[in-house]
């Protein structure tokens, strides 16, 4: 998952909320250091003697502070918006209207992004307290900003006058239109009181929205299992203990769904009624749980109804890579087309294997239940038979992968009491062969109580060009100067000087999440199972393309960039881990006697998934479709019985309501696609440009010079177009998207990580 707070101007203000034998023979004294860091149990026990504050910012040193820098933040972020508001007053003032822009953003999602970290990673309460406060009190002035017309007029103003125009380069005009798009995707250039009610809207999607999470995540009733149902389970052990429990209490059985004994039902049970019951009860939904997403999806649709849309996919896709819902479902009808011979083909599959177990003379339905009893779980496993891989092992490496592919190396460094959160994170300087030092990454691996669950990239800090800032300008209010020194001193930190390029740069600083099992004196260093070695691969696929896009606007920087296009580079990170080459680099010695791949054999099951992610993405175009308005009778348990009858592999089951389930449509509505897009791209780049030699520097730079550097200062379209050699692609029109939906997704086995 790449974890994003804050992106551009408005979205800033509007929360929205990465020959071969010889090289891996010969161990540097980097690689051994790595090993050393993250192997050694007591690598993660004692901080470095000298005192600082959180990521270097002296005044972090306790949680307090936190409150008194959003504080500073605030004041200085009001005088930096009077002089943008003033700017009209001077051609000088307005030629640096979009610069100054980016840096207001810059400087609330400093302390925002920092906030929405310690939040999710902090082990002591009052910080994440402090960071709570200091969450809120910036995104209620970021709701102050986020319909300021005075903002959109000044930006107006600007974009209105081709003298000025001609002054920006082409990622500050880029950026002017990221700011311009949001400003009137908030009903800017509206009355007041729709205005108003834009606001309304607004708030009433992120109530409804938290409560749609809280149902989708919320236990669903028990289903009853008859003792008799349990008979032939796999799982002796558990199964005998739940037929003694039926005997001891001489009743049904209450199994919730999610518990251990529903898994062990749905995967182990040879008796179909067990599973069909669990299957209905782990689907079901009160009638108010659906209700409460229909009003999601109505306000949604009502909101962009104000604004001039036809619906809440057509406001949201305009800046996106695929433009509009048209465009989309040209994808994935293509897609699905694609995909479906081979799909059905596993299907067969799974029907002959329950023929065989019923003993029944012709191919029976496979139904809903069915998918997880004939499909057996198969843990991941790598293309090469591979010795034990340890957490050194794998960032030793990345560490070697990205040094032939960019000449980039990862360099363990010492932390400051204090500069960390907790005595687990490990701290990392991105270093370049020609600019030295570009960034820093901060890696949180293991898990502990109170930690945010599952794996994540949080962009701290983005890179940004600052030795244009100009902030003697802004100005000062009488009695708030030690705020502003507090605020300016909190910038100072982030800025450094680089070799071989020109001006000074906030270089970014990003952090990882992840929940190993850490290393301890008596089992050893943490082991990765291979799913946990193609994730870490995923989140530092985020992580690198942070520390090599480099553009003078943070607005652009980095993953800042399409919802539909930022998965690109963790997902193609991925795909490395097919190549023996790249294996290879994880040892120190050289790997002996492995000359093959091992194939262990297509699990049918993954073109099943692939279909079935395909009909989600095709649902959540339909719930956000002008239908939501325009069908009085619109239901939403109507619309995906219906796709699945129609278009689907395997019968809706009558009864199931799984859309309140459905999680994705709150935070992806709309782009819930955009994970199958960056999929098919990625599998194409990888089998075009880099499979048969994934070590290439030339190929490596290529990758960087067209794609990673732009971050989303550059359309993606042309970036993509540029690196496979294919001009048809680069309007980025109905048939390029087309085109997307027919190449092969060629990661089967891959994470499916979002």
């Amino acid at each position: 998952m790449l974890a994003r707070s804050a992106r551009s101007l408005v979205k800033h203000f509007r929360f929205r909320g990465c020959l071969l034998e010889k090289h891996a023979s010969t161990a540097s004294s980097g690689d051994r250091q790595i090993l050393s860091i993250f192997d050694s149990p007591k690598s993660f026990r004692y901080p470095a003697a000298t005192s600082s504050g959180l990521f270097g910012h002296a005044q972090l040193s306790h949680p307090n502070a936190f409150v008194s820098l959003a504080d500073a933040t605030l004041v200085r972020a009001q005088i930096l918006t009077n002089r943008i508001l003033n700017a009209r007053a001077s051609k000088d003032e307005l030629v640096k209207v979009v610069k100054n822009l980016d840096r207001l953003s810059d400087m609330l999602c400093s302390v925002i992004d920092l906030a929405e970290l310690i939040r999710n990673a902090h082990p002591d309460k009052n910080w994440v307290s402090a960071a709570n406060n200091a969450y809120e009190k910036l995104c209620e002035f970021m709701n102050v900003l986020n319909t300021h017309v005075g903002l959109y007029e000044v930006l107006k103003a600007v974009l209105s006058d081709p003298s000025l125009v001609k002054t920006l380069s082409p990622e500050a005009y880029q950026t002017a239109l990221i700011f311009w798009r949001d400003f009137e995707k908030s009903a800017i250039d509206l009355p007041p009181e729709q205005r108003q009610q834009f606001v309304s809207f607004s708030s009433d999607i992120l109530v409804l929205g938290r409560e749609f999470l809280g149902n989708a995540s919320a236990p669903r009733p028990p289903a009853a299992i008859r003792p008799g149902d349990l008979a032939g389970i796999k799982d002796q052990g558990m199964g005998v203990r739940l037929q003694l429990q039926a005997q001891f209490t001489k009743r049904d059985l209450l199994v919730y769904p999610g518990s251990l004994q529903a898994h062990m039902i749905m995967r182990s049970a040879p008796d179909e009624e067990p599973r069909r019951r669990m299957y209905i009860a782990a689907n079901s939904s009160t009638d108010q749980q659906v209700d409460t997403l229909e009003k999601l999806l109505k306000t949604r649709a009502e909101l962009a109804r104000l604004v001039g849309r036809r619906s809440f996919a057509h406001m949201t896709l305009d800046d996106k890579m695929a433009k509009t819902p048209e465009n989309v479902m040209n994808f994935l009808d293509a897609l699905m087309n694609h995909t479906r011979t081979s799909a059905r083909g596993a299907l067969r599959t799974l029907s002959s294997r329950k023929q065989a177990h019923h003993k029944l003379s012709s191919l029976p339905i496979i139904q809903a239940w069915d998918r997880d009893f004939y499909c057996p779980p198969e843990p991941p496993a790598p293309p090469i038979p591979l010795p034990p891989l340890t957490l050194g092992t794998v960032f030793m490496g990345l560490s070697r992968l990205f040094q032939h592919l960019y000449g980039i190396t990862l360099r363990p460094a010492d932390s400051a009491t204090g500069e960390v959160w907790h005595s687990d994170v490990q701290k990392l300087e991105v270093i370049d062969e020609d600019k030295g030092l570009i960034g820093w990454i901060y890696a949180d691996l293991f898990a502990r109580r109170g930690k945010a669950s599952g794996a994540a990239h949080y962009t701290v800090r983005c890179s940004r060009r600052t030795d244009l800032d100009d902030e003697e300008a802004d100005g000062m209010v009488s009695g708030y100067e030690d705020l502003v020194k507090q605020s300016v001193e909190f910038e100072k930190v982030k800025r450094r000087r680089i070799p071989n390029q020109d001006g000074e740069y906030q270089l970014p600083l990003v952090v990882l999440l992840c929940e190993f099992v850490r290393p301890s004196v008596s089992k050893g260093p943490t082991v990765l199972e291979w799913q946990e070695v193609m994730t870490l691969f995923h989140e530092m696929g985020h992580a690198m393309h942070s520390m090599i896009g480099r553009t003078e606007y943070q607005n652009v920087s980095g993953t800042r960039c399409a919802t539909d296009f930022v998965e690109l580079p963790s997902i193609l990170m991925e795909h490395f881990l097919k190549s023996r080459q790249v294996l290879q680099l994880f040892d120190l010695d050289g790997f002996k006697g492995l000359r093959h791949f091992s194939n262990h054999g297509e699990d049918p099951c993954n073109s099943i998934d692939t279909y079935s992610q395909i009909l989600l993405a095709s649902l959540d175009q339909i719930y956000h479709s002008p239908a939501v308005l325009d069908d009085a009778s619109f239901s939403t348990t109507h619309e995906l019985a219906s796709l699945h009858n129609t278009k689907g592999l395997i019968p809706h089951v009558p009864g199931t309501s799984f859309q309140t389930q459905f999680g994705h449509l709150f935070g992806y509505g709309a782009t819930y696609y955009s994970y199958l897009f960056d999929r098919a791209i990625a599998s194409r780049v990888w089998k075009q440009v880099f499979e048969k030699d994934p070590l290439n520097r030339e190929l490596g730079e290529k990758y960087k010079q067209e794609v990673l550097k732009w971050g989303g200062a550059k359309d993606p379209w042309v970036m993509v177009s540029a690196l496979l050699n294919a001009p048809e692609l680069e309007h980025g029109d109905a048939e390029a998207m087309r085109e997307v939906g027919k190449w092969r997704i060629e990661d089967e086995g891959l994470s499916g990580r979002h």
